[in-house]
């Protein structure tokens, strides 16, 4: 790439950082702790294998947000059947039944594996209840599409490739900016 191209993207991201900033509201207490009653699946599944890495946050609507990348489908079947997802989901769910294969239609080969899990917490508990109520929660599972740039790091951790994927060094995009 050449340093003038290299300047224009530079440019590019600082615009694009600009514009998503300007709408982002301040979210305070990105890495949440668990709630009260709940058992604290970060620290497991950060010990799990075959997870790549974990991160934690909190949306400006009030959802807090696991995002967890697995080295592959095996990986994310096992945590499915773990002590610890199995004992979060029965305090989610007190009486349902989990005996089912998760990702049936998922070819075994697939991964890695972006899962973000977002929950919304109700603002007051339930009178009597161990655990805060749950008032949505969704668990979506994407993975790496070719391409993309990072300037000066990424959101994944190193170890999920990406096809394609455009990794610059901040100090070179820092020396292609117009002076």
């Amino acid at each position: 790439m050449t340093t003038h191209g290299i300047g224009r993207l530079a440019v590019a991201a600082a615009t694009a950082l600009t514009l998503c900033c300007t709408s982002i509201e301040p979210v305070h207490g990105q890495a949440p702790a668990p709630a009260r009653g709940f058992p604290n699946v970060v620290g497991a599944l950060k010990a799990s294998p075959g997870v790549l890495g974990v991160e934690t946050g909190q949306t400006a609507s009030g959802r807090q947000v696991i995002f967890a990348w697995f080295d592959g489908k095996k990986s994310l079947v096992e945590w499915y059947h773990s002590d610890m997802h199995q004992r979060a989901m029965r305090t989610v769910y007190p009486n349902g039944a989990f005996d089912r294969q998760p990702l049936p239609d998922l070819p075994d080969n697939t991964g890695p594996i972006l899962t973000i899990v977002s929950v919304k917490f109700a603002d007051a508990p339930a009178p009597g209840a161990s655990a805060p109520r749950i008032v949505s929660i969704g668990i979506e599972l994407y993975g790496p599409l070719p391409g993309g740039v990072a300037v000066g790091g990424r959101f994944a951790p190193e170890a999920v490739k990406v096809p394609g994927l455009r990794d610059i060094d901040l100090a070179t995009a820092r020396q292609a900016e117009p002076r």
